[in-house]
């Protein structure tokens, strides 16, 4: 089966719901996910895409439409969530970081356990540290690799491959170049993924 990319951005309020219940889904599904962290906010400045921020009816709705959707996963959250976060390059670089190490996707899911249940912000230096300490990780260390030439840009070369795949909002999910973006899209990719069609 063809592999399955899960592109996500520590900020996105709607990637909490995949976030919180891909590794169930994988594991119902039988199969495997690579998880790929990168700024969308980079790509919706480039699209002069403001999604909530300045927006209250398209926020409300959006706090509602994760209450009602966390509530169909049994998904607890404290809503609405600090918003938008104010380092989201930061945060997505400390998971990229995660990732080559070992424990980002445990440092992602315990970040947004904070955010949407401790009401704090993601991007903030407390959440992040946090969330480090959760993950037996030094975050003096852990942050000073972070904030690394390096480190920016490996995270901008992984949104540079983001956008080149057509991706443009988070949660994404890309099959064989197959975009799908949401999170209630996983099934989509999945059935894309073992039949090459949308079921």
């Amino acid at each position: 089966m063809p592999d399955i990319d899960f592109w996500y951005s520590i900020g996105s309020t709607y990637t909490f719901l995949t976030v919180m219940r891909l590794d169930d889904w994988c594991a119902e599904n039988d199969v495997a996910v690579k998880w790929r962290p990168f700024n969308v906010r980079t790509i919706m400045s480039e699209q002069s895409n403001i999604p909530f921020a300045g927006k209250p009816v398209k926020s409300a709705y959006m706090w509602r439409d994760i209450e009602r959707r966390a509530a169909k996963y049994h998904i607890h959250a404290r809503l609405p969530a600090p918003y938008p976060i104010s380092d989201l390059a930061l945060a997505n670089q400390v998971a990229l970081l995660g990732m080559g190490d070992g424990w980002g996707k445990t440092f992602t899911q315990v970040l947004y356990r904070i955010w949407f249940d401790d009401n704090i912000e993601a991007g903030s230096e407390t959440a992040i540290t946090e969330a480090l300490h959760r993950c037996q990780q030094d975050p003096r260390m852990v942050l000073a690799r972070a904030r690394s030439a390096d480190t920016v840009s490996a995270l901008e070369a992984e949104t540079e491959k983001a956008k080149k795949l057509g991706v443009f909002g988070a949660p994404s999910l890309v099959v064989n170049g197959e975009v799908f973006w949401g999170d209630d899209r996983l099934d989509d990719a999945l059935s894309w993924a073992r039949v090459g069609h949308v079921a």
